[in-house]
């Protein structure tokens, strides 16, 4: 399981990214490495610009650099370019889909609704969030979950995404269900990520 025992405020600024909600405005106010010499450090090196993009996009998705690399493998034997469809594998991820549909508002959160057991693909319970979800999968909340107040502020929109829900799913969150309408164009997916610099960290 990934380690979560640092602050996400702390691993925003790190990355150069907000992870959370939360760490938006701290990120604003402070948009430099956390410690005492953060303002001064610099990616000296090829391998550790390559390294940070890589830990970036895993921590967009809160995956382990194991379930990073079965990704990156699978990716490889795709058609297209092994960069897009990274993201596009990860972005087909249970919990990855049900932060953009609304139901959480962050990853963390989507991930311990899937866990937990709130979430139903095609009518049946499934509980791993990195359960890869197909084109015409209907994902809803459970029927048994749903007075639940998470999923009751949910519902009234609010874990909302900023923006356009990505044109890839169907949402009715009155219904605390979702479409994977068709496969995700990497254009399409919000996430900050060089994916070509991680593709050259797994192949060098």
């Amino acid at each position: 399981m990934p380690n979560q025992a640092r602050p996400k405020v702390k691993k925003s600024r790190a990355l150069g990214i907000a992870l959370t909600p939360k760490a938006v405005k701290y990120f604003e106010a402070r948009p430099y490495p956390p410690g005492e010499h953060g303002r001064g450090r610099k990616q000296n090196s090829d391998y550790k610009v390559r390294l940070l993009e890589k830990q970036r996009l895993r921590a967009q998705y809160d995956i382990s650099e194991r379930q990073m690399a079965r990704a990156y493998d699978r990716a490889k034997k795709a058609e297209g370019k092994t960069g897009e469809a990274l993201v596009v594998e990860l972005e087909r991820r249970l919990d990855a889909l049900v932060l953009r549909s609304g139901i959480a508002r962050t990853i963390y959160q989507a991930r311990q609704m899937v866990v937990h057991g709130h979430i139903q693909v095609n009518g049946g319970k499934v509980d791993k969030p990195s359960f890869r979800v197909r084109p015409d999968d209907v994902v809803m909340v459970r029927e048994k979950s749903r007075a639940k107040t998470l999923f009751q502020v949910a519902r009234e929109g609010g874990f909302a995404p900023d923006g356009e829900t990505p044109r890839y799913l169907q949402v009715n969150l009155k219904a605390l269900a979702f479409r994977l309408d068709r496969e995700p164009n990497r254009k399409e997916i919000p996430v900050i990520c060089d994916e070509q610099l991680v593709v050259e960290y797994y192949a060098r």
